[in-house]
């Protein structure tokens, strides 16, 4: 009866509609990666990557060309569910998917780029298709579901497993446009250091941190909502409190934050352990 009812609380969060049966064939393809893979591991905790994700989204909000393809083309001020729910479908695809599935993932989001251009609020021209502003969505995505990973699955995942994280993501950011990623966890933290001259808290980042730091739920779903919004918020990097002008979160705020989180996440895995990473594994053993 629990189970049941985390997996369909997931499904409408994420905006999935039944069991990723799609993710069963063709028997014997491994897709991009392959189950012995970093992206396989550490896609596959669904809370950690949802608090990455969130964290992730306020990162890219601070930067005014990434913002305004988001702001000027996406409905997610209007259906900030399903734009979360399309994000976790690309990663699901290109992590877990056949070898087509995830081409097809990645040609339409770069399809979908050639249309996204117009003016940034500085009067900038801006591209979805400029390799700068993808390698900043790459990095910002990449560093918080390791960030957060480390800390809600696995804090002793040696170094270089986390670097080959990084050097094997690479595939997906190239695969979409971008030049030049860094190969490390050091190396992407460095470049994440190189964008912030270009970094703006103005009204348009103000309106959608908000939105993220109030995200629309059911009732019934709003107290966990809230317990990964509040997550994401605890997972962004030191640097960006001062950013987006919050207190950083106190050691006590961490105690409790990271105890609720704990507390949920046993039962959350164990309803989800047939979830998608689980029917790609079937396939690529052939069952």
């Amino acid at each position: 009866m629990l189970k049941s009812f985390i997996q369909s609380n997931v499904r409408e969060i994420v905006g999935s509609s039944g069991p990723p049966i799609q993710f069963l064939l063709p028997a014997g393809d491994p897709g991009l990666f392959g189950p012995d893979s970093l992206p396989w591991e550490i896609h596959a905790d669904f809370i950690s990557m949802m608090i990455g994700g969130i964290s992730s989204l306020i990162l890219q909000a601070l930067h005014p060309g990434a913002l305004a393809g988001i702001w000027d083309h996406s409905s997610f001020r209007e259906d900030l569910k399903g734009r979360l729910g399309r994000t976790a479908f690309f990663i699901a695809a290109t992590t877990y998917g056949s070898t087509e599935m995830a081409n097809k993932a990645i040609e339409r989001v770069v399809n979908i780029h050639q249309k996204v251009t117009g003016i940034d609020e500085f009067n900038h021209p801006y591209s979805a298709n400029d390799p700068h502003l993808l390698a900043w969505v790459h990095l910002t995505e990449t560093s918080s579901f390791m960030r957060s990973y480390l800390d809600y699955k696995n804090s002793r995942l040696p170094r270089h497993q986390q670097d080959q994280y990084f050097s094997q993501m690479t595939l997906i950011g190239n695969r979409l446009g971008a030049r030049d990623l860094p190969q490390s966890r050091l190396e992407t933290e460095r470049s994440i250091e190189s964008y912030f001259a270009e970094l703006h808290y103005g009204q348009r980042a103000k309106s959608v941190i908000d939105l993220l730091g109030n995200f629309p739920s059911r009732p019934a779903q709003k107290p966990f909502v809230d317990l990964l919004v509040k997550a994401g918020f605890m997972n962004l990097p030191e640097w960006a409190f001062s950013k987006i002008e919050r207190k950083p979160p106190s050691k006590l705020e961490h105690i409790v934050i990271h105890s609720a989180i704990h507390l949920v996440a046993k039962p959350l895995r164990m309803a989800l352990r047939e979830g998608v990473r689980s029917h790609a594994l079937r396939r690529v053993n052939g069952r």
